[in-house]
């Protein structure tokens, strides 16, 4: 690591830290610095706070749309521009649009940081947005839609899932989009779009590495201070109605054996009961020595995988058990062996040493992923959308490591029953 403390034992556990100058400019920029000069490379995020979040009926995946435009070139950049000179900079660069964000980020060359500002700052500012250009796009969007959802059995359980337990709140979209509106997109409606939420006062720019902070505040004046603050819509997200009966969801693909996912409406991001959650989520299905993987794989024989992923966004999250069967098994008797899993975590307390092997794994995955110059910071960018704060990521393993025994059957009895649960499943067509 490096740069952050952290012990060998749990229980003696050292906060992480590592330095990082945050600061706004006068347009309402958010900007975080993290200096590491151990190599002359650059990590460079530009993440704006807009997702499916923000979308409704009728423009779904707009911001993932916006996304692919953003590479179509700018008013100092036009066209292929930006992506050749990048190439000839030797600059990576990629973005993804999620549920409560857009992020763009690019690997660099130290000595490349003031060309990367120029790029990115007139992509800010001057998106061209063509039609031509739409055009195009579009049908690359519906391409990857069919990819990645409608012939991807995984990801198109997924995609139930989440339309299965939000009802009322937008998580209820799929970040890509529908088929019905990327085909109806305009450039009029993307427009509206960038120019609402590609601002200043809608941005978090992070810089990590090869940086000596004060040049690096006077060239961020330089070429963003000149930007427009706007103000922003009152976001009139609706909060998801409370769950009091199960949900039930199926989808027929062209698969060879059953699989489901079980789940559980969560909390957002940073929320007390989130550490809790995540601790249950691998005592149950993280890896070979797993509640779940012992039971279901190497005992019954029933499963080929097993999976709990604790999804922690803005507004609320999702706690997914995902199971694959083997071919020619039934849903009922896995889903019961599950069932009673979850029943054990509600009624009676987990051994003190099951518990502590949980925190070990979850706070090695944690800390595993701020070893690259890119991850921490992507981290940090999430950490300051999603909570408000940056330094969240620094307490995530205090919080961790404090859970208690009372805790994981309190939060469990809470959040995983039987009124609270959706099952979505997937089986093969006839």
């Amino acid at each position: 690591m490096g740069a952050s403390n952290v012990c060998a034992q749990t229980k003696t556990l050292s906060r992480i830290q590592f330095s990082v100058v945050k600061y706004n400019l006068a347009n309402g920029l958010t900007v975080i610095l993290h200096a590491d000069n151990s190599l002359p490379l650059v990590s460079y995020h530009t993440w704006y706070k807009v997702g499916s979040r923000d979308e409704y009926a009728g423009v779904t995946g707009a911001a993932h749309m916006l996304e692919h435009m953003m590479f179509k070139g700018s008013k100092r950049f036009p066209g292929n521009d930006y992506d050749r000179i990048l190439h000839e900079n030797g600059i990576t660069n990629n973005a993804f649009t999620s549920y409560d964000y857009t992020g763009f980020y690019q690997s660099l060359p130290s000595s490349k940081l003031d060309l990367m500002m120029q790029l990115e700052v007139d992509r800010m500012a001057n998106l061209l947005l063509r039609e031509e250009d739409l055009k195009t796009e579009k049908e690359v969007v519906k391409e990857e839609r069919r990819w990645r959802v409608d012939n991807n059995p995984v990801m198109a359980l997924f995609e139930l899932t989440m339309s299965t337990v939000f009802k009322t709140h937008s998580y209820k979209n799929p970040v890509i989009g529908t088929m019905e509106d990327i085909t109806n997109f305009n450039v009029a409606t993307l427009r509206k779009f960038y120019e609402t939420y590609y601002v200043p006062n809608n941005a978090v720019l992070v810089i990590a590495g090869d940086i000596r902070i004060a040049e690096v505040k006077k060239m961020i004046e330089k070429y963003y201070g000149g930007l427009v603050k706007r103000d922003l819509p009152a976001r009139d997200v609706k909060k998801e109605t409370t769950q009091t009966v199960q949900y039930n969801a199926k989808i027929k693909k062209d698969v060879n054996a059953n699989s489901f996912n079980l789940v559980f409406q969560s909390v957002p991001q940073g929320h007390p009961d989130s550490y809790a959650l995540d601790l249950i989520c691998t005592m149950l299905g993280s890896g070979s020595s797993s509640r779940l993987y012992k039971r279901l794989i190497y005992s019954k024989e029933l499963a080929t995988g097993v999976d709990c992923s604790h999804y922690n966004l803005k507004d609320q999250g999702v706690l997914n058990i995902h199971v694959s069967l083997k071919p020619g098994i039934d849903i009922e008797d896995p889903l019961n062996l599950v069932y009673n899993e979850v029943y054990m975590f509600r009624n009676f307390l987990v051994k003190d040493a099951e518990l502590e092997k949980a925190k070990t794994l979850a706070i090695k995955s944690h800390v595993d992923s701020l070893r690259t110059l890119d991850n921490k910071a992507r981290l940090l960018a999430a950490a300051e959308i999603s909570t408000g704060s940056y330094e969240t990521l620094f307490t995530d393993v205090e919080k961790l490591q404090s859970v208690t025994l009372a805790d994981i059957k309190t939060v469990a009895s809470k959040y995983l029953n039987q009124y609270q649960r959706s099952i979505i499943s997937l089986s093969p067509k006839k």
